[in-house]
């Protein structure tokens, strides 16, 4: 693409930028249809991310009766161990296979057409597991986890891009959001729902697992009364009327204009360009610090050490005197943190910026991976460290919320143009899940050789990528696409512009 076609753009893209921040506030049809994205894709992960903790020891239970009635014989602690571990690290493998087939249908199906057919397999995996106790089968949990697993894994990929597309440029940080908000909410939800005063008693847990289908009734219900991305329409399909049309219903007629000329520039830079393949992306060198930022950010995400402070947290809530059977509450008191600070990201993020609020996330982070150390190091020095490790746990959920948990999914969008971007949400996804799983896998075996220092390592993980992010990454608020792209390749020609060294560096990546 001829890099003189791309600057002579910038006076038109500003001039669509301000013209765009007219308007105060999203379209009513824009922020519904943003709803009902959000519940059918991130919400649905969130929710069978944490609904499966609840029941653990009556599906276990159920298990054990299944496999004696079959057998006349209770089935052993390994081979049960085995099969709950099944049941739950399968939803991991299933959300990898959707990231990797997500960006796929995405483009063969369209951002909105891939979310709709996706409730398939929420549909299914809920009939399933509503099922299984009736008919005595354990096989169809697992069957169930899998199948939506793949639900989340296709709705993590295409519902941020989707949002992302739909948004204009003032309101595509604010609306982008949605993903981790929903994300949170979805979580929150699954812990409110396994609560012994909802569906938290063993008669119930068959339909606790199915209510997964209530999320995907709703997008069937709500999304099919809006458009396809107004960006995927004239650039993918050519459809400028129905571009037009799209806009119009999304942003109102005020930004319509604006918006249309912009992705009207995209397209011309586009020209002659079709949608790349992941593979394509790692040998095209125009999007290298691009590609290596989202597989930082997205890696970064799993192992920066949420997953081990929400472990530790039942230890903590214990020890400071929280009886055991009010730890579940104290669990959802932690849900609804992440949650109120995903929602506050969501206000802030076109006001302070995405660079600001990932890097303080992780420097916070990094601030509290030393203390929660330290006061786990002196528990029984005094009893106020039990305390102040409580706060260390929530400190730690509000700065991951507030940073890394809702700006990730945003960059993932920004960093690519159209024809790279769903190829770029495979590799981003791909990298997230293998890390979830890699974490699953082998954070037992770090907290049984490290114990509390384990918050060590993960402070070097925080504190890289936060100097990685300051120095690499461009602030991308209040930018179109096409000048992010021009950011990127600025910060490329100064590398090799500096010498034989900046040049090595700048082959290397």
């Amino acid at each position: 693409m001829p890099e003189e076609s791309v600057d002579e753009c910038k006076p038109l893209l500003t001039k669509g930028i301000k013209e765009s921040q007219r308007s105060k506030f999203p379209n009513k049809s824009l922020l519904l249809a943003a709803f009902a994205t959000c519940i059918g894709g991130t919400f649905q992960c969130g929710y069978n991310i944490s609904v499966i903790n609840a029941p653990t020891m009556y599906v276990q239970a159920f298990i054990n009766r299944t496999w004696n009635e079959r057998y006349q014989a209770n089935i052993s602690e390994s081979a049960l161990t085995l099969l709950w571990s099944t049941i739950v690290s399968i939803f991991t493998l299933g959300g990898l296979l959707g990231v990797s087939i997500g960006g796929t249908l995405s483009v063969k199906l369209g951002r909105k057409g891939t979310l709709l057919t996706n409730n398939f397999f929420s549909l299914t995996a809920a009939l399933l597991m509503g099922l299984s106790s009736s008919v005595r089968s354990f096989e169809l949990l697992i069957i169930g986890r899998f199948l939506i697993g793949i639900n989340a894994g296709i709705g993590l990929c295409v519902e941020p891009m989707f949002l992302g597309e739909i948004s204009p440029t003032a309101f595509r940080g604010a609306l982008g959001s949605g993903t981790s908000i929903f994300l949170t909410v979805g979580i929150l939800s699954g812990q409110v729902m396994g609560l012994d005063e909802v569906l938290g008693k063993e008669e119930f847990w068959p339909y606790l697992l199915s209510t997964t289908c209530i999320p995907a009734i709703l997008q069937l219900l709500i999304l099919p009364w809006f458009p396809e991305s107004p960006r995927y329409l004239f650039i993918d399909k050519g459809d400028e009327e129905g571009c037009k049309k799209a806009l119009r219903q999304l942003h109102g007629l005020a930004d319509c204009d604006s918006s249309l000329e912009d992705i009207q520039k995209e397209k011309s830079n586009l020209a002659g360009f079709r949608a790349k393949k992941p593979w394509e992306l790692f040998a095209d060198r125009s999007v290298r610090w691009q590609l290596l930022t989202i597989i930082v950010i997205n890696m970064a995400q799993q192992l920066n050490g949420v997953n081990a402070m929400y472990f530790y947290a039942d230890y903590v809530f214990l020890q400071s005197g929280i009886p055991i059977e009010k730890t579940p509450y104290a669990t959802v008191g932690t849900g609804a943190c992440e949650c109120f600070t995903a929602l506050t990201c969501g206000l802030l993020i076109e006001c302070l910026g995405r660079k600001v609020l990932i890097t303080g996330g992780y420097i916070l982070m990094s601030i509290c991976c030393i203390l929660f150390t330290l006061t786990l190091a002196f528990q029984n020095v005094s009893p106020v460290f039990p305390y102040l490790s409580v706060a260390c746990v929530f400190a730690f959920v509000l700065s991951f919320g507030l940073g890394p948990g809702g700006v990730t999914n945003i960059l993932n969008n920004e960093l690519f143009t159209q024809n790279a971007r769903p190829a770029a949400f495979m590799i981003a996804g791909t990298v997230n899940w293998l890390s979830f799983f890699l974490v699953g896998l082998l954070f037992p075996f770090i907290v049984i050789g490290l114990q509390h220092y384990c918050f060590l390592v993960f402070f070097v993980v925080c504190s890289s990528v936060a100097v990685y992010i300051l120095l690499v990454v461009p602030e991308t608020k209040n930018k179109t696409f096409v000048e992010i792209q021009n950011e990127f390749k600025s910060t490329r020609k100064a590398s090799t512009s500096d010498g034989s060294g900046a040049t090595l560096l700048s082959t290397c990546l």
